[in-house]
């Protein structure tokens, strides 16, 4: 049996291949999407384990381009931030993830595929929804899942048979993506605890306190992001850039709590630094460039796209619908963002653009005006009233209103 597993590189997927060739007989060939997030040192490791593990090949694949083009752009254009909070770090490359290894077990004509998920997590729906769709009838094994295997039994099971345990698997599970890097372990299981400060791999206390204030300047053009410092540069370059230059500020280390696509709640760790300043950033760009309404419809509609890329329904028609429609929105979400970094914070500064809708030469807010005088603008505060002063004559108000 030949079967195309998902590989991390983690213990869950390197007990999935010490399984699977023992205990399924199966002829394994690992597949590592690079999603962004590893150097080239990561992934010569991941390939290491892989082969140290006994897989019959090895493949790896730069998806970066992908992850971003299909998802990243979506996400930066509909300033996506579930409860607020968190940018989506892991749902923005799994299914991306999944229609790689769907293409190889495709092209070797593979009996199965198989991931590492455990069965109380969001991936377990992204790999499973995936495959079903674009591998019907293929079977999906999920040794993890199918076992119900903690990590202590997940490395005790390659312990004992001198296999490598991936290093640091222990205490935490760390996923690094284009979009930002996800920290899970025992601490999320109490949403009292915070994260062990070993956890972060951050600068030290004393070194990001002495970094200097620095200014940067983000070009945009229909919506995305195309320059940063005036360097052109390609969508993933430039989020990985970013990234690197938050990570040294100590910015956009977070905590999320909320629903899971299985209905209960979840908790993780997560450092998108390139990831909340680019939405912000972007957030204060269209707020020059759009209408009212504008922002509105889109809010909405990019809020629902999230809320189903979360939950591994990537390939729904309607994320297609809205993507487009996003997309459209942002014909002229174009010109640049001033963003200050700092110690563990930043603040977009200032944004100009060459469709901005701020006109001083119109009016200037609680000074002067130019297209009304003050008689206009007394008439519509007169007319602006009307529906409230019907509703107030009717009865149809606040009691403490009315008691007043």
């Amino acid at each position: 049996m030949r079967v195309v597993l998902a590989f991390s590189g983690g213990l869950d997927t390197s007990f999935c291949v010490a399984y699977l060739k023992e205990e399924r007989r199966a002829e394994v060939l690992t597949v590592t999407v690079n999603t962004g997030g590893a150097s080239r040192a990561d992934l010569d490791l991941i390939a290491e384990q892989a082969r140290a593990l006994g897989a019959a090949q090895h493949r790896e694949i730069d998806a970066r381009q992908a992850v971003y083009d299909g998802y990243v752009a979506t996400l930066i254009r509909g300033n996506v931030l579930r409860g607020e909070v968190y940018p989506l770090c892991v749902a923005a490359v799994r299914t991306q993830q999944a229609i790689e290894v769907a293409r190889i077990a495709r092209e070797i004509g593979a009996d199965a595929v198989a991931h590492g998920s455990t069965g109380a997590g969001n991936d377990q729906v992204r790999f499973d929804v995936a495959m079903h769709v674009l591998l019907p009838g293929v079977p999906i094994l999920t040794p993890i899942r199918d076992l119900g295997l903690s990590r202590e039994q997940a490395t005790a099971y390659l312990e004992q048979r001198s296999l490598p345990v991936p290093e640091g698997s222990g205490r935490f599970s760390i996923n690094r993506g284009l979009w930002g890097t996800t920290l899970g372990g025992e601490w999320t299981h109490d949403p009292w605890s915070a994260p062990p400060r070993d956890a972060w791999d951050e600068p030290a206390d004393e070194p990001l306190a002495q970094t200097e204030r620095r200014e940067i300047v983000i070009g945009w053009k229909d919506g995305l992001p195309v320059q940063l410092g005036g360097r052109p540069l390609a969508g993933p370059d430039l989020v990985e850039r970013l990234g690197r230059l938050t990570h040294a500020y100590g910015i956009g280390k977070g905590i999320h709590l909320g629903e899971t696509a299985l209905g209960i709640k979840g908790r993780i760790g997560f450092e998108a630094g390139a990831a909340l300043v680019l939405i912000a950033a972007h957030r204060e760009l269209e707020k020059l460039t759009l209408t009212r309404w504008q922002l509105f419809w889109k809010d909405h509609l990019a809020r629902f796209y999230g809320d189903r890329l979360h939950e591994g329904q990537a390939f729904d028609p309607v994320m297609r619908d809205i993507t487009a429609m996003i997309a459209s929105s942002q014909q002229r979400v174009a010109g640049e963002t001033r963003v200050e970094l700092s110690a563990r914070q930043f603040r977009v500064l200032g944004v100009r653009s060459p469709f901005s809708l701020f006109d001083p030469e119109v009016a200037r807010y609680g000074e002067t005006n130019a297209l009304w005088d003050g008689e206009e603008a007394r008439a519509f505060s007169k007319l602006a009233a009307i529906p409230s002063m019907l509703a107030f004559r009717a009865g149809h108000v606040d009691e403490r209103l009315s008691n007043e």
